[in-house]
């Protein structure tokens, strides 16, 4: 039971890096992006070709990841720079379905659909699964915490001010001089990196991936986890994300006792228990469990 909860907690902190990744680009600059499940396949390929073809350190896989992430979300915001709304959904969401076929076909690089097994993780072999699950909880813990910061200083600056301004209304501020396309195409490589490294660390802990596992229900996941949590707001996606792994494995025993209905059935029950347990968090906290605040910047004399 101890080794169960401590590998719930480690999804709950690679959730979070999800929810805060999306925080950025959306809660904060009011992109969105449904591809963000692409970023996450993305990092976790990277990282993982590195670490088992070439040999490098763990930490090394997890900068690469970043670092090609960022430049594939910041190509990705050029390219649909001056797209909004549903337009932008679409593209980010058909970048996603792009990297999971391209993931499930070129087998010279990725195996296809068999996956990658045997990624390495810090120390696995040496210790036993128990302490290589706590070992690992908090190298996903310190990740969480690093992040947190990162963004938390991101939105108390003034740039973060300026990613604001840009969500509600990016027209007013590209007449108080801000390049809007500059910011977007920043956010959208942070965003990106942070969601990159999200997967290296989930490739690095399961020691398997396939395109199978990036499915766009995870992104979904993710977007009602900043939503349940409060949208713009670095605090809530961390809750968020908590409560949606909670709800996830919650209904995985309530709903583990019903031998009536078959397999499939089960697991639309439970994704139906999730949601209505979602809707019932938004419709007591509307703006979400920890809502963003707007702290008023004092008037220059």
């Amino acid at each position: 039971m101890e080794n169960y909860l401590v590998a719930m907690a480690v999804f709950a902190g690679i959730y979070a890096l999800l929810a805060l990744g999306l925080n950025v680009v959306w809660g904060m600059t009011g992109m969105i992006n449904l591809g963000l499940v692409g970023f996450f396949a993305l990092g976790a390929y990277v990282s993982a070709l590195l670490c088992k073809r070439a040999g490098v350190p763990m930490v090394v896989g997890l900068v690469a990841a970043a670092v090609l992430t960022a430049g594939a979300g910041a190509v990705m915001a050029l390219t649909t720079a001056r797209l909004r709304g549903d337009y932008l959904a679409i593209i980010t969401l058909g970048f996603s379905e792009v990297v999971r076929l391209v993931a499930s076909n070129e087998l010279w690089l990725t195996n296809g659909t068999d996956g990658i097994s045997g990624i390495p993780g810090p120390w696995r072999g040496r210790v036993t699964p128990a302490a290589f699950n706590v070992l690992y909880l908090g190298i996903v813990a310190v990740a969480v915490a690093l992040i947190f910061v990162l963004c938390q200083r991101i939105r108390h600056s003034a740039y973060g001010r300026v990613l604001r301004a840009i969500r509600d209304d990016d027209q007013v501020a590209a007449v108080a001089g801000k390049h809007v396309i500059a910011f977007k195409v920043q956010a959208f490589a942070v965003s990106a990196a942070i969601l990159g490294v999200a997967g290296a660390l989930w490739g690095h802990y399961t020691s398997y991936i396939a395109p199978e596992v990036f499915v766009p229900l995870v992104t979904i996941y993710v977007v009602l986890a900043l939503t349940a949590g409060g949208t713009g707001s670095n605090a809530g996606a961390v809750l968020g994300a908590v409560l949606v792994v909670f709800f996830m494995e919650a209904t995985r025993f309530a709903t583990g006792w019903i031998s009536a209905l078959a397999p499939v059935q089960v697991a639309a029950l439970r994704e139906a228990l999730i949601g209505a347990s979602l809707l019932l968090v938004l419709r007591v906290r509307p703006r979400g469990l920890v809502p963003e605040r707007i702290v008023a910047v004092p008037e220059p004399r």
